[in-house]
C-alpha cells in the first residue's frame, strides 16, 4: 500500500499501521516469554500467588507514574466501573489464572496451539457482537498463520496433532482464550480516557478479583510462595507480559482494531521457539524458519491483501 504524501484518512491509517505493527510484535514476544515463565513457575510459585503478586506489582508501579492521569480521568472512569471490573476480571485475572493453572496439567505444545486459536475466536466474537465482516483473503491469512503456529508448536512433526487428547489443562486454556477474545473485542468500547488511566483501573480490578482466588488456593492447601527463582518470575511477568505487553496490545487494538490485531497473536509460538533457542540452547531448525515465514506471510495476506478498500482508509 502506497503511503500518501499528504495528510488525510489514508495517511492517518498508514501512520496507525506503522505504529501498531511493532507494538503488536512486542506484545507477542512478551507473551511468548509468559508461556515460558508459566512452565518455569511450576514448583516455584503457585498459579494464584503468581497472578495476585503480578498485579500487585503492576498496581504499585502504575500508582507511581499514573496518579495525575487517574485524577484527571476519574470522573469518566467511575460511571464505567462495572465494565472495567468485568474486563479486568476476565481479560487479566481469569485469563492468567487459567493460563498458569493450565501449565500445570498440559504441555507447552497445547498451550501454544490453544493460544493460536485467539485470532479466530476474536473474529467470531467481533462478528457476533458488532457484525464485523471478514474477507476471504483475511481468513486465508489467518489460516496460513495457524499453519505456522502448528508447525512451530509441534517442532515440525505435524503427525503429533493426531495423538492429542484433551485434558483438564486444555479445557482451562480454551476457557482462558474465550475470555481474552471477549476482552479484545470489548477494548474499542473502553471509556474515553488515556490508555494509562484505563490500564491502571483494570490492573486494580485484576488485583482485587485475584485475591479471592488466592484465598481459595490457600484454603485448598495448594499455595506455594515464591522461591528465589519464583520472585524473578514474578518480577518478569509483572513488568513484561503484564505491564508492557498489555499497554502495547491495548494501543495496537485502538489503532487497527481487534480483528487485525488478533492475527499477531500467532507470532507467540514462533517467538516461543526462538526463546527456546536463546534461553535453553535448543537448535534452530528448518521448521522454525518455515513457521516464521508462514506466520509472517499470513499476516501480510490478511493485512495487505485481505482488507477491503474502505478498511485501508480507517485505522479500525
Amino acid at each position: 500500500m502506497a503511503i500518501p504524501e499528504y495528510g488525510g484518512p489514508e495517511a492517518a491509517a498508514a501512520n496507525a499501521t506503522r505504529t501498531a505493527y511493532p507494538l503488536l510484535t512486542l506484545t507477542a514476544m512478551l507473551w511468548a516469554g509468559n508461556a515460558v515463565a508459566s512452565k518455569w513457575a511450576v514448583g516455584e510459585v503457585s498459579p494464584q500467588v503468581l497472578t495476585c503478586l503480578r498485579w500487585l506489582v503492576v498496581c504499585a508501579v502504575l500508582l507511581g507514574i499514573a496518579r495525575a492521569d487517574i485524577r484527571r480521568d476519574w470522573p469518566r472512569l467511575v460511571p464505567r466501573w462495572l465494565t472495567i471490573l468485568l474486563m479486568g476480571a476476565g481479560g487479566y485475572t481469569a485469563f492468567n489464572s487459567l493460563f498458569y493453572a493450565a501449565g500445570t496439567y498440559t504441555t507447552t505444545l497445547n498451550l501454544a496451539l490453544f493460544q493460536g486459536t485467539l485470532p479466530v475466536l476474536v473474529i467470531l466474537a467481533n462478528y457476533g457482537v458488532r457484525g464485523a465482516t471478514v474477507t476471504g483473503l483475511q481468513m486465508l491469512g489467518v489460516t496460513v498463520t495457524l499453519a505456522g503456529t502448528a508447525l512451530a508448536a509441534t517442532h515440525g512433526d505435524l503427525t503429533v496433532l493426531t495423538t492429542l487428547a484433551l485434558n483438564r489443562g486444555d479445557v482451562l486454556m480454551l476457557i482462558a482464550c474465550l475470555l481474552y477474545a471477549g476482552y479484545t473485542v470489548a477494548l474499542p468500547s473502553r471509556p474515553a480516557v488515556s490508555g494509562l488511566s484505563f490500564f491502571t483501573a483494570m490492573a486494580g480490578a485484576a488485583f482485587l478479583t485475584s485475591v479471592p482466588l488466592l484465598a481459595a488456593e490457600w484454603a485448598a492447601g495448594q499455595t506455594i510462595w515464591p522461591s528465589a527463582k519464583g520472585w524473578v518470575i514474578v518480577v518478569f511477568v509483572s513488568l513484561g507480559p503484564s505491564l508492557g505487553s498489555q499497554l502495547a496490545f491495548m494501543r495496537g487494538v485502538e489503532l487497527i482494531g481487534p480483528n487485525r490485531a488478533g492475527v499477531f497473536v500467532n507470532l507467540v509460538p514462533v517467538f516461543g521457539a526462538l526463546l527456546a533457542v536463546v534461553l535453553v540452547g535448543e537448535t534452530f531448525r528448518w521448521h522454525d524458519g518455515v513457521a516464521l515465514a508462514l506466520v509472517l506471510g499470513g499476516i501480510v495476506i490478511a493485512e495487505r491483501l485481505g482488507r477491503r478498500p474502505a478498511d485501508r482508509s480507517s485505522a479500525k
